[in-house]
Formats: structure tokens, sequence, C-alpha cells
């Protein structure tokens, strides 16, 4: 079973003193913080194109336009966990760690933020669904789920080029939060191989 106490994300709409007291609470106990890292055995381009690639922020729903890490005590059911949270809100930390995969691939002259007032040869446009951690209905453990939809985008002609949904499980034998936070890690980190594979390969890199 489920053994944090948990912060529901309705307490507001049912209680209105509630966003008070759980105000005066979090400043009470501040929030561990928390970050995912790039995977360090990513795929490497096979060549190195003189091209930009920019990331931009994925979208995501409004669950996930937070630092508070997700939990799902059931399907229909949206927590944040009492005492860590995210180093920074999840779709900027996702954005961050995409960059640092495809920067470490070697496949592109520049990867990074869209620079102000200039353009790039491709843009990646994703749209992170699902970044949570299922508890089991039975055991103390969870499932974390990261999902992530992308596409690729020729800046030139605003073509979508490719587009693909990269999904990406891992076991947490408890629900403490150190335990959910190396599930995270884990699924991040195989769902940003896949995508840095993808990328390379549909903007004509390679990838070994």
């Amino acid at each position: 079973m489920l053994r944090l106490t948990l912060i529901s994300l309705t307490c507001a709409a049912l209680l209105p003193g509630c966003a008070a007291i759980s105000a005066l609470s979090g400043a009470a106990t501040p929030l561990e913080n928390y970050d995912l890292a790039a995977p360090v055995d990513a795929p490497q381009a096979r060549r190195s194109l003189a091209r930009q690639l920019v990331v931009e922020i994925p979208t995501a729903p409004g669950a996930l336009m937070t630092e508070r890490i997700l939990i799902r005590p059931r399907p229909l059911q949206a927590q944040y966990l009492p005492d860590g949270q995210w180093a920074s809100e999840a779709p900027v930390m996702m954005q961050t760690l995409i960059l640092r995969t495809l920067e470490d691939s070697n496949g592109f002259r520049y990867v990074g933020r869209r620079p102000l007032g200039s353009f790039g040869d491709f843009v990646l446009i994703s749209e992170l669904t699902d970044l949570q951690a299922e508890a089991q209905p039975e055991g103390d453990g969870a499932t974390i789920r990261v999902r992530l939809t992308a596409r690729v985008v020729r800046e030139s002609d605003a073509a979508v080029i490719a587009s693909r949904t990269f999904n990406a499980a891992a076991a947490s034998a408890t629900t403490e939060t150190l335990d959910l936070v190396d599930g995270f890690n884990t699924a991040s980190q195989s769902m940003l191989r896949d995508l840095s594979a993808w990328v390379l390969t549909t903007t004509g890199a390679g990838a070994r």
C-alpha cells in the first residue's frame, strides 16, 4: 500500500482554506530538490551535420506543469509527493535532458534552446504526457512511466518530417521518494536513448 501522506490536486477545490494551510505547511517543511541525469551511453552520430537543432520546451498537461513529483495511487487520481520535488518544472527539466543527450551525440553544429531572433535547420517539438509514478494496487511498489510524443520539423518550410511516441517504464520497489526518483531516472534515460537515436536517424546524422 502507498505509505506516503500525499497532497491531493483537488484539495484547493474542495476546501477554500486548504491552499493557505498547505502553503504554511510547505514553508515549515522545505521540500528536497531532485534532478534527473542524461544518459552517458546514448547513441552517437555517424556523421556530424553542419546544421542547427532547436529543442522547444515540451508542452504538458496541467498536472505536470509544476516542480512537484506526480504519483497516481489510482488511475484517475493525481497527487504529489509531500517531501520532494523536481529542481525545475517537469517540462523545463525534460527539455534540459533532451538538450544534453543530443548535444552529447555530436550530430549537429548547434543544439540548444532557440536563440533570440534566429532559426534552426530543424526544430524538435514534443509533448510530455506522462512523467508519473503509479502505485501498485497491492504491495508497496510503484511503476514509473514516461511518455513523450516528438515531432521533427524542418524550419525552412515548417514541414513535419517525422513524428513518434516514446514510452518507457521502470519498477520501484517502494514508494519512498529516493526509490521513486531512481525509477524516474531509469525510465527517462531509456526514453532519451530511443529519442536520440530516432532524431539522429531522422535528420540524416545516423546513429551508432
